[in-house]
């Protein structure tokens, strides 16, 4: 059965062993934060994940074709782009390993059981209600701003799917660390990784990742700052790495 592409929409390549998404190019589209998050996960063999606002369910993709997860969830509030993700999964041919949900993080208790994930991923919305330059299409504001739910809404669903030993993955922005680090100590996450994005190697950082361990000891590793660019549009040897591997059978 050939997959429904609307007007409104196109067929992107994700440079991850010839897999595609669907992408409006007028609604929010996803960025090089996907695709440094995916390669900043690691998952067990055996291991499920939930990519919580999963948007156009690019992490769940790039994290199928990386082999990371046996079975990959992804659960998104906005009905059109759970739509247009689930939509991208069968272009892909990976309904057998990922299935998107239609749904509210903040009632995830309704669709989730304790204990039932070993992962959960994230790319949240960066900014709160108050900051920044909200966009009138309502579905960017929604996947921008804090306007459907808080920092505090993902990391509790995550406290919840996830057993002790379980682990959280999330990319943000480095000047909510603090609000970050004091959320997850309260739902039970130890933060035990962390790493800053900076656009250029003398530029401040512009995102960070962080992993947490539900139960883990209170021990941190900063790992090495990654640089996205060393010149005007020209990625660094890093970044190309991290596409090329994901090219990689």
């Amino acid at each position: 059965m050939e997959t429904q592409i609307y007007d409104d929409e196109r067929i992107d390549d994700l440079q991850c062993k010839g897999y595609r998404i669907i992408q409006k190019p007028n609604g929010f589209c996803f960025g090089i934060d996907a695709v440094l998050l995916s390669d900043f996960v690691n998952v067990k063999p055996g291991c499920n994940v939930l990519d919580l606002c999963t948007g156009s369910g690019v992490i769940p993709i790039l994290l199928a074709g990386k082999d990371k997860g046996e079975h990959i969830t992804g659960l998104e509030l906005q009905k059109e782009y759970a739509d247009m993700a689930s939509r991208s999964v069968e272009l892909n041919g990976l309904s057998d390993t990922i299935d998107i949900i239609c749904g509210d993080v903040k009632l995830g208790k309704e669709f989730f059981a304790p204990n039932s994930y070993r992962v959960v991923t994230v790319n949240p919305p960066y900014m709160t209600d108050n900051h920044g330059i909200k966009n009138l299409y309502e579905p960017k504001t929604i996947a921008r701003h804090e306007v459907a739910l808080c920092l505090e809404d993902v990391i509790a669903l995550a406290d919840y799917v996830l057993p002790v030993g379980g682990d959280f993955f999330m990319i943000h922005k480095p000047f909510r660390l603090a609000e970050i680090f004091d959320v997850m100590k309260k739902h039970h996450i130890e933060p035990k990784r962390m790493r800053l994005i900076h656009p250029y190697v003398d530029k401040e950082p512009t995102m960070v990742m962080v992993h947490g361990t539900k139960g883990g000891k209170s021990r941190i590793t900063i790992e090495p700052p990654l640089i996205v660019y060393k010149d005007k549009n020209v990625y660094t040897d890093e970044i190309h790495e991290i596409y090329e591997n994901c090219n990689v059978d």
